[in-house]
């Protein structure tokens, strides 16, 4: 077994999965809405840094998503110990550099699914400045309509107020996770060019996101800021 595998049920379900519902009292609903086995994308809003531990460690099966390619290259002490969190919980490195870094982090989540398993995205591409929601990316239809993988629609909320932008260590509060009904795009790019069909697919994937979250949205992208 490999040592990320053996490190996720000791974080979930001993370490980080208990102080978290201690310090943030999470409220979720919906939890029946995501499938017991099977591929699934949880596309989700992104509000702080917090976000990216609310999924894995809330959702009852093993959850993966994108993490910078920094996380993982720390040498000390300090850097090591964020490579086993991030690795444990599900994070995959990927290299947001390069050219073709689209493609490779398109492939990189259509293996995940492909194997069975589940893949967290944030399709704004970057956390809200403003607690607004903003205008999806499309790697996530692309994902859908590739993989035909269900797109489950989350709204997360109350992270931006425990953990606003420049705080390193979010303060105890209530936390809410609130899951959709599933969403099914198979076939959506038949006959049609595949971008017009990524971004009508994005675009009821942020609506059911609003709906969810009763953010007002906003049709823009949202602006990515330099430490992102």
């Amino acid at each position: 077994m490999e040592p990320d595998r053996l490190v996720y049920p000791l974080l979930k379900h001993v370490l980080m999965g208990p102080v978290m519902r201690a310090a943030f009292l999470p409220r979720v609903r919906g939890l029946a809405h995501v499938p017991r086995i099977g591929p699934v994308i949880l596309a989700a809003n992104h509000l702080a840094f917090l976000d990216s531990f609310v999924l894995p460690l809330m959702v009852p099966r093993r959850v993966h998503f994108l993490g910078k390619h920094e996380y993982f290259t720390g040498t000390d002490m300090k850097g090591r110990a964020v490579a086993t969190l991030f690795r444990g919980l599900g994070a995959i490195a990927v290299d947001r550099s390069g050219g073709r870094a689209a493609l490779d982090a398109l492939d990189t989540s259509a293996a995940v699914l492909e194997r069975g398993g589940v893949f967290a995205i944030h399709p704004e591409g970057t956390r809200s400045p403003d607690g607004r929601l903003y205008r999806g990316r499309t790697g996530v239809a692309r994902l859908a309509m590739r993989t035909g993988a269900p797109v489950v629609p989350v709204a997360i909320g109350g992270t931006d107020r425990l953990q606003p932008r420049g705080r390193a260590v979010p303060r105890p509060g209530r936390i809410e996770l609130t899951i959709g009904a599933p969403m099914d795009f198979q076939g959506r790019d038949d006959g049609i060019p595949r971008g017009k069909a990524a971004r009508e697919v994005t675009d009821e994937i942020m609506d059911a996101i609003q709906r969810l979250s009763g953010q007002e949205y906003v049709d823009d992208y949202a602006p990515r800021p330099a430490e992102d």
